[in-house]
This record gives C-alpha cells, sequence and structure tokens, in this order.
C-alpha cells in the first residue's frame, strides 16, 4: 500500500507558498503519494470548513497516512483526528510552528478569527491513540507562539517530541524558511 502524506498549510497561506510545494516533491521522491488541499476562507478560517475539506481530502486513514501541518494546520489535523473512529491509527503527525495558545495578534479582528480555535477544547487522549507518533517543531523566535506553555502542551498532553531550531520565526518563506530537511527527515523516519 502506498504510504501518502498531506500537507496543510496555515493561515493566510496557499499551497503554493513557503516550504509546502518543496516538501511535497521530495516526499513524491522517496514514493510517496502527496496531496497540499486547498483550504476555504484561508484569511478567515473556520474550523468546520478546513476539516471537512481534509476528511474529503483523505477519505480513509490508516497506518501509511502521514500528517504534516503548519501552524493553523496543525490545529485542522488535530481537529481532523478527533473526527475518526477511536480504533483508527494513522502512521504519524509532524507539526511546525504548532500552537494551542498564540501571542502578539495584530488586532481585535484577528483575534476574533483565532478565539474559536484557541477556545474550543482538544480532545488529546483521542488524538493520542490515533497518532501515536508525533513530533512538533518550534522556533526560539517565533512571533506569535507562546513557546514554553506550547511546548509543554504537547509534550503533556500529547505526548510529542518538541524540537526547538533557532531564529526560524514562524517557519514562512518570510523567515528565509523555504525548504525544511528536518521535517522531511521526520517524516521519513516515521513512515520506517
Amino acid at each position: 500500500m502506498k504510504k501518502r502524506a498531506f500537507i496543510i498549510h496555515g493561515w493566510d497561506f496557499n499551497p503554493d507558498m513557503n516550504w509546502y510545494q518543496w516538501l511535497k516533491i521530495e516526499l513524491e521522491k522517496k514514493g510517496f503519494e502527496v496531496f497540499v488541499p486547498e483550504m476555504p476562507d484561508t484569511s478567515e478560517p473556520k474550523i468546520d470548513s478546513w476539516t471537512e475539506i481534509l476528511k474529503k481530502e483523505v477519505k480513509k486513514a490508516d497506518k501509511e497516512t502521514f500528517f504534516i501541518g503548519h501552524s493553523m494546520g496543525c490545529q485542522t489535523i488535530f481537529r481532523y483526528l478527533e473526527t475518526l473512529p477511536i480504533k483508527a491509527k494513522i502512521g504519524g503527525c509532524v507539526f511546525v510552528a504548532g500552537w494551542f495558545k498564540l501571542n502578539n495578534l495584530e488586532d481585535e479582528e484577528v483575534e476574533a478569527i483565532a478565539n474559536p480555535w484557541i477556545k474550543s477544547p482538544v480532545n488529546f487522549d483521542k488524538i493520542k491513540t490515533i497518532a501515536k507518533k508525533i513530533t512538533v517543531f518550534l522556533s526560539s523566535n517565533d512571533p506569535y507562539n507562546c513557546l514554553e506553555e506550547n511546548e509543554e502542551i504537547f509534550e503533556i498532553k500529547l505526548g510529542a517530541k518538541v524540537i526547538i531550531q533557532e531564529n526560524k520565526g514562524h517557519f514562512t518563506e518570510d523567515d528565509g524558511v523555504t525548504e525544511v530537511p528536518e521535517v522531511l527527515n521526520k517524516v521519513l523516519e516515521l513512515a520506517m
């Protein structure tokens, strides 16, 4: 059975930005079937519509299915995994600039968009049961990330391996991040 990878972009991004296409090409070279779905209303992301798109794309998740999320894409993957039957098992997740809490949001309008994602509870136990292997890459200087709080939540609530990288910002092309070899290597490691 072919390994499948789903790369879920972040808020205000699209599949052609940042490092998404680079990672898609590199994973395809390794024999993965890779999907980078375009999420709707990317400037005003909604939990239900983003989760629904992912559900339609994936169809049936199994141990050969891997998820890579960036920022809001990580949240989308959590919300999607919560919808799966408890017996479902996936290959693993690699989260980049993942978060449960955010800092330094520009204004009240931006906070209003983020609030449902921040305030809606996450079923950590169910996610841990479905995704046994979770790795998270965080940056020492992410302008939005409450680093210590998010690191603690990922480690304690999800049993994730957290890797903190120096000065990668929010892992965007604006931060000079257009390739993520460490993420590629982690996905390949999970898929072994």
